[in-house]
């Protein structure tokens, strides 16, 4: 058997290793995150909860902790996405080169400040609302992830393959749409998921400025002492956390493009 022989049977051997493993993400993650969700149901079904747990861990409070939660890490994650992206674009162009180490310290210094500290300064200073004040804290926590990613993707293209766009006749603006977003996609989408990820991991903090969540168990239950009241809070923001890296997974491979 010839080396090129040997080296394609290996290629198609890694391929479907990868998507072994990729079918095995795709339904290995939410079958543990049901297992999980679904043993702590029982344990508490299994409980005699006095009436302070009751009113606490009850299903009405338990799904409009993760609407709430849910609802605030979107709307933070689009909010990143239409600041974040075309910044990101913008700061890649060479009319802005002087002021992008400047804009990177600013998105450096939005999430290098702790999210708690973030989200009383912007509620006390800024926003009476707790969800909106936890939806403006949030995005502009997770602005850097996304500003990394689509600078980084957009650096990273080969300068040959723009210049040979560019040779045959297409815009500045052509090439950037048809040639260097597309191929920054990849590592933009990592940036993404990051992005998605912390918001939906700190939202929870939410809770402390009356933004709801499941931060709201968690803070209820320190507060009356009941453990098992925190214990159900942190799973479901858990549960919620890991399935947002799940799904932004899936997300990276379906729209990557073929060949990258």
């Amino acid at each position: 058997m010839t080396a090129v022989a040997v080296g394609s049977v290996d290629s198609r051997v890694v391929g479907r290793e990868r998507k072994f493993l990729r079918r095995a993400r795709y339904i290995g993650v939410p079958a543990a995150v049901a297992t999980a969700c679904v043993a702590m149901y029982l344990y508490v079904q299994s409980q005699e909860l006095d009436s302070i747990e009751s009113r606490i861990i009850n299903a009405r409070n338990i799904w409009t902790a993760a609407v709430e939660q849910i609802e605030i890490a979107l709307w933070a994650t689009a909010l990143t996405l239409v600041v974040a992206v075309p910044l990101g674009i913008a700061l890649t162009r060479p009319w802005a080169r002087r002021v992008t180490p400047i804009i990177i310290a600013v998105a450096n210094i939005g999430q290098g400040v702790p999210a708690i500290g973030l989200l009383f300064f912007i509620y006390i200073v800024l926003i009476r609302s707790g969800s909106t004040a936890a939806i403006l804290g949030m995005a502009i926590y997770a602005v850097l992830p996304v500003l990394r990613g689509t600078m980084v993707g957009l650096q990273q293209v080969d300068r040959g393959v723009v210049k040979a766009a560019r040779g045959m006749g297409m815009s500045k603006q052509s090439v950037l749409l048809r040639v260097e977003m597309p191929l920054a996609v990849p590592i933009l989408l990592t940036g993404v998921r990051t992005a998605l990820v912390l918001t939906v991991s700190t939202a929870v903090l939410a809770a402390f400025i009356g933004g709801g969540t499941f931060g709201e168990l968690i803070i209820s239950g320190q507060a009356q002492g009941r453990p098992l009241a925190v214990a159900v809070g942190s799973l479901g923001a858990a549960a919620l956390a890991i399935m947002a890296d799940w799904v932004g997974g899936i997300a990276e491979d379906l729209l990557r493009p073929k060949g990258l």
